[in-house]
């Protein structure tokens, strides 16, 4: 095989397997049950797998909230099953798995816990790529000895050039990143930019560098191949199962797609098959009781003309669903871009994600732009989630915030203005603690952890009342 790289060794990639994260947090909205992970763990721990990201993003807020269990209690057993493989997570920065900055104390703690309980590599991204928000948990996890792998947001825009990438990369690897990850949440990069950023970045780092991308607009599994002949470290699959779609490229395929080759995983695809079939069902269960929306199957090619990822595209429709105003689904679609750019061009992921789409749907329902502002896009605009890679539209800042609130504006890292918080919260929530890690389930979602402490408590008492119901959806989606 005759493959042009500026690299004088080629290694086999390693793979990063998905599905117990990433996978069923893009397909089944988060709700596959520790339950139903424990009986696949040996065999998945006889693959060979660089990692497997099976915690953090929003499954700890899923696990409480809808599945009425302890995130936590997920980690251990995992850890108990997996003995030879290394587990992974995803962190928000300083937001951890929440949606607003913490102190630095909570942010060190939960690292701290986290790797006591079984994590070793933890993926941390900013929104913004501010990496001021990254380098509090980076410096935790060094000191903690687990792996702390900086993940840059990827996304289109003309401030986001190739020297912005290595630059940035130099800048992560210089605060002290074990390895680097490209995270193409929204599956906008393609095969030959793939290429050309990965050369790009093994010229300006000596870390590792990781891809991880989704197949939401349908190229992703090109994407990888190029990214890895150009000299990719490692690759984020997801079991065929559960892969696709919104999801990422699928397992079977990219270790088949290299077979033979210098890249050849070595992994063992009779063994793949057998996981396959134990996943399968739970897919098939999936898609009859509409879990598995058929919408996040397909590749939607207007990922790549708006910039939006497959659980955005989501949450708009389910907003407008709600408003009676499906039919405004493409005018607001095609406001996307502008918000986004009014308010800095940020990467869309969590929480800018959210915040974007929120407040397009806003300004098209309104009639008007910006005539309602929400909450988070105001704190956005007062800097209070970070530095954007360009200024906010002066005309949108004038129209949005009071004179009062422009005196508020912050340039500082945002975390350097919450007061040391761990020991105010433990005292609010004592009377339900029960494990040192109870008082950060409760950091993150005060009410959603209050909720599930007193249906623990329930249980235990064997009080099978109400509380008990919110296991079968008492809650909303």
């Amino acid at each position: 095989m005759n493959i042009e790289n500026s690299n004088s060794e080629v290694k086999p990639v390693k793979i990063t397997e998905t599905i117990l994260r990433d996978a069923h947090q893009s397909m089944l909205a988060t709700r596959m049950t520790t339950e139903q992970m424990l009986p696949i763990v040996d065999k998945m721990d006889k693959v060979g797998y660089h990692a497997v990201e099976c915690w953090g993003g929003a499954t700890f807020d899923a696990c409480l909230r809808f599945l009425k269990e302890d995130p936590w209690d997920r980690l251990r057993k995992l850890r108990d099953g997996f003995k030879n493989t290394k587990l992974q997570m995803l962190f928000r920065g300083q937001n951890i798995l929440g949606y607003r900055p913490y102190a630095d104390d909570v942010v060190e703690y939960f690292v701290q816990k986290s790797i006591a309980n079984g994590i070793d590599i933890i993926r941390i991204f900013d929104c913004f790529n501010d990496l001021r928000n990254l380098q509090t948990a980076v410096t935790a996890t060094n000191k903690e000895n687990g792996h702390a792998q900086v993940a840059l947001s990827y996304t289109l825009g003309e401030s986001y050039t190739l020297d912005y990438w290595t630059n940035m990369a130099k800048r992560v690897e210089d605060m002290g990143a074990n390895s680097l990850c490209i995270k193409d949440m929204a599956g906008l990069l393609v095969p030959y930019e793939a290429e050309q950023l990965v050369h790009a970045l093994k010229e300006t780092v000596d870390i590792p560098i990781e891809l991880h991308t989704h197949y939401t607009s349908g190229v992703a599994s090109m994407t990888l191949l190029k990214a890895v002949e150009s000299g990719c470290d490692i690759i984020d699959t997801a079991m065929s199962p559960l892969a696709l779609g919104t999801s990422q490229p699928a397992t079977e395929v990219m270790v088949e797609t290299f077979k033979g080759t210098e890249f050849d995983t070595g992994l063992d695809q009779k063994l793949l098959a057998q996981i396959a079939d134990y996943f399968r069902p739970i897919r098939e269960e999936a898609i009859e009781s509409k879990l598995l929306n058929p919408k996040v199957l397909g590749a939607n090619i207007k990922t790549l003309l708006y910039q939006v990822p497959g659980g955005m595209l989501s949450n708009l429709l389910s907003q407008l669903k709600e408003q009676g105003a499906e039919d405004k689904y493409e005018e607001v679609l095609a406001e996307v871009p502008r918000v986004r750019k009014d308010l800095g061009e940020p990467p869309l992921v969590t929480p800018s994600s959210q915040i974007v789409g929120t407040q397009s749907v806003f300004n098209v329902l309104m009639g008007e732009r910006y005539k309602v502002a929400t909450k988070e896009t105001k704190d956005v605009l007062m800097g209070k989630y970070g530095k954007t890679v360009k200024p906010f539209n002066p005309q949108v800042v004038d129209k949005v915030l009071s004179a009062e609130e422009k005196a508020q504006t912050i340039t500082c890292r945002p975390a350097d203005l919450i007061e040391p918080e761990l020991h105010k919260i433990e005292s609010e929530m004592k009377q339900w603690k029960q494990q040192d890690e109870d008082v950060l389930s409760y950091a993150l979602f005060p009410q959603v952890a209050t909720e599930f402490f007193k249906y623990r408590q329930a249980q235990q008492t064997g009080i099978d009342d109400n509380v008990a119901d919110t296991k079968n959806g008492a809650y909303p989606v």
